[in-house]
């Protein structure tokens, strides 16, 4: 079942992104002394290239950069690659720009520097599973066709193939015959494994 829903190509690397070349770094080593791989950036365009040829399951950035700041950074990430996590970190912290990093880039975390090692691995370790579940739920999504998809949003929340009809537009034997697509082509077995792909979680 792993194969079936690889999407890309499967990374647990992490990018440090830091125009301070120094502590980039020294988060990187953190990183990688707790058994995670990572990388250190020093510039946003940087890591936006790099995405051209890989994956980075997770992406811990700098706020105040010069060529481009972090918030703005985030979004370029998320128009390249939804489904790499992403934690901020500034030296400057202000309340609004960590309900900002949280709600409007969807950070998963805010870190103060100097970086808490303890609370560092654990926001990547997030990061990381979060990622692993987004690439799932967007494999599965690419799997599908438009009309499965929302079959199988029908039948995750408990709708029957009489319910699902009108609800779509179609008729009870089409909605049959999405149904045994969907499990054909997800190869599973019941409604606890769809509900458990459709979380991104592994099967």
């Amino acid at each position: 079942m792993t194969d079936a829903f690889a999407c890309g190509v499967p990374s647990n690397t992490v990018a440090v992104l830091d125009d301070d070349a120094d502590l980039g770094a020294t988060v990187a080593r953190l990183l990688g002394r707790n058994g995670i791989a990572a990388r250190a950036f020093t510039a946003p365009g940087e890591v936006l290239a790099a995405l051209g040829t890989e994956h980075f399951a997770c992406v811990v950035s700098d706020i105040q950069m010069g060529e481009m700041d972090g918030f703005a950074f985030a979004d370029a990430l998320r128009a390249k690659d939804p489904a790499t996590a992403l934690v901020f970190m500034t030296a400057w912290p202000i309340t609004a720009h960590a309900v900002d990093a949280v709600r409007r880039h969807g950070g998963l975390d805010y870190l103060e520097k100097p970086i808490d090692e303890a609370r560092l691995i654990a926001a990547v370790s997030e990061g990381l599973a979060w990622s692993v579940r987004e690439r799932r739920v967007a494999a599965l999504a690419a799997l599908l066709t438009r009309r499965e998809r929302e079959v199988l949003g029908l039948m995750v929340r408990g709708y029957t193939n009489k319910e699902m009809a009108p609800e779509l537009g179609i008729s009870e034997r089409t909605v049959e015959d999405h149904r045994a697509s969907i499990i054909a082509k997800t190869r599973t077995n019941g409604m606890a494994q769809l509900i458990a792909l459709s979380r991104g979680e592994e099967i």
